[in-house]
């Protein structure tokens, strides 16, 4: 299924959505530098520092997030009176769409990680923090902004670094002030025990936090949805978004099939916030109104995104939207298949119950006649398999001087990157009756500018049971004809000049 058109329109209206994110804020510190000798006092790389970056972490860098991508976050911490207290202070200061409620805890440690990196690989990390729960008039302010921000929210973020915010009795709260507001809720979790997180709509594990609390093996597909049904059969919980690092992301709702989404990163520099960029653009979709689907789909491009950048990185609602069509450009290419594949396909789509469509032709340049003819070839199946001539058959077949115009790989791209095609294959034969006995189609689809006795293979498809359909001709639209008008006013500006 192409999703592509609902994302990009989904992108249209984040600018919509509202985001209230409660957590553990801390300040993501980064040491960039160079290592060429190894000290003489013990046997540790000496990293000369070059530059420091510092940027929002934690819940911190899931408002960061939804603020990139174009929504409006909300966020709602306590932070340290310290250095790293003010720097985290001035960076929410200098973000639009960001608004924050931050209570001051002066005996508190803001927290902070710096990371020495260098040649890209990080050497070392060193953590300054405070894990004891808040205390009382702290949560209890909390608290009181959290009731405001539920007000004017879409979607509620937990969270949960395991630094003292999200308490039991902080969780508790939360959970149940959201649910009486009616707001949705997805929580990260941080602790074995996930009953503590009973109550919320989704919940966003990675497959060793899953693997943790369950006890049980999260290898594959079908070990993931156990464990994730294991703790929803345990807990009141909606819906499980699982992020499985290089096998991808799983949603597993309560009721309802599974949906396993491949990993689309195709290089990883950093995880590092990856999965504060998952909940950001999951929950921010969720308030922009999209299904939880599709909202999954596009959190796994996010992340596949992210991971591409070093450090505790944010991406842009302009760089969600060249992730889509870039994945939609992979898809497509995924889509040209060999005849093999094609009959596998077929095979598995029949056993399924789907009814499998087929036609054929050189569409060497698309127009519209071939737009009119795909639309109404799919609308005679499930899945449509469209066959094209390869090059030396184009030239067999005497389409004129100069065809193909376009090499059959090109054709074939560009007939896969259209929503109603599922397959396309190239084949050498002048005709393409040996496919139609390999692939048994249940309706074979040509154009109206045949009549069905002529239709090549027709008879094979009949005598199987099957179907031939003619679809409408629209005049006047063929590859021919278009190249004959191309060459007619080449041939007028030569004269022209």
């Amino acid at each position: 299924m192409n999703n592509s058109p609902a994302m990009l329109q989904l992108l249209d209206r984040f600018r919509a959505g509202r985001v209230a994110c409660l957590g553990d804020l801390m300040l993501d510190r980064y040491v960039y530098g160079e290592v060429d000798r190894v000290s003489a006092e013990a046997p540790i790389p000496i990293i000369r520092a070059e530059r420091n970056d510092a940027m929002l972490g934690g819940v911190g860098n899931v408002a960061r997030n939804v603020a990139a991508a174009g929504g409006q976050a909300h966020l709602l911490a306590v932070r340290g009176e310290d250095g790293a207290g003010r720097e985290v202070t001035e960076q929410i200061a200098a973000m639009p769409c960001v608004a924050a409620d931050l209570v001051p805890c002066p005996d508190r440690s803001t927290t902070l990680k710096t990371r020495y990196i260098a040649a890209g690989q990080q050497l070392l990390r060193a953590d300054r923090e405070t894990t004891t729960p808040i205390d009382g008039a702290a949560a209890d302010a909390l608290l009181s902004h959290l009731d405001a921000a539920l007000a004017q929210t879409d979607v509620l973020v937990l969270s949960d670094y395991g630094k003292g915010v999200l308490s039991d009795q902080m969780l508790a709260e939360a959970i149940a002030r959201a649910r009486a507001a009616k707001v949705p809720i997805i929580a990260d979790p941080k602790r074995r025990d996930l009953t503590a997180y009973s109550g919320v709509d989704f919940l966003k594990p990675n497959r060793a936090e899953l693997a943790a609390a369950t006890g049980l093996p999260c290898g594959d597909d079908e070990q993931i949805a156990l464990a994730a049904h294991t703790v929803m059969d345990h807990c009141e919980i909606g819906a499980m978004l699982v992020s499985r690092s290089e096998q991808g992301m799983s949603l597993i709702p309560r009721d309802g099939a599974p949906v396993h989404l491949p990993v689309r990163a195709p290089e990883v520099f950093d995880v590092s916030g990856a999965g504060d960029t998952v909940v950001a653009i999951f929950a921010l979709a969720l308030a922009a109104g999209a299904a939880p689907e599709l909202g999954a789909r596009l959190a796994n491009l996010a992340a596949a995104v992210v991971v591409g950048k070093v450090g505790t990185a944010a991406v842009s609602s302009d760089e969600l939207a060249a992730a889509v069509l870039s994945d939609d450009l992979t898809r497509s290419e995924d889509k040209v298949v060999s005849a093999a594949m094609a009959q596998a396909d077929a095979e598995r789509w029949r056993a399924g119950g789907l009814r499998i469509g087929f036609t054929n032709g050189c569409f060497d340049l698309l127009h519209p006649g071939h737009i009119s003819l795909l639309n109404e070839a799919k609308s005679h199946c499930d899945r449509l398999i469209v066959a094209i001539n390869d090059d030396a058959s184009v030239r067999r077949l005497e389409k004129g001087e100069g065809r193909p115009v376009q090499a059959e790989a090109a054709r074939a791209l560009v007939l896969a990157s259209l929503a109603m095609v599922d397959r396309v294959l190239i084949f050498a034969d002048d005709t393409p009756i040996p496919l139609l006995r390999q692939l048994r189609p249940d309706v074979l689809i040509k154009g109206g500018d045949y009549d069905i006795a002529g239709v090549v293979g027709g008879d094979i498809v009949q005598a199987y049971g099957g179907e031939v359909k003619l679809a409408r001709f629209l005049d006047g639209h063929s590859s021919t004809a278009v190249i004959s008008r191309m060459d007619a006013g080449e041939a007028g500006s030569r004269r022209g000049n």
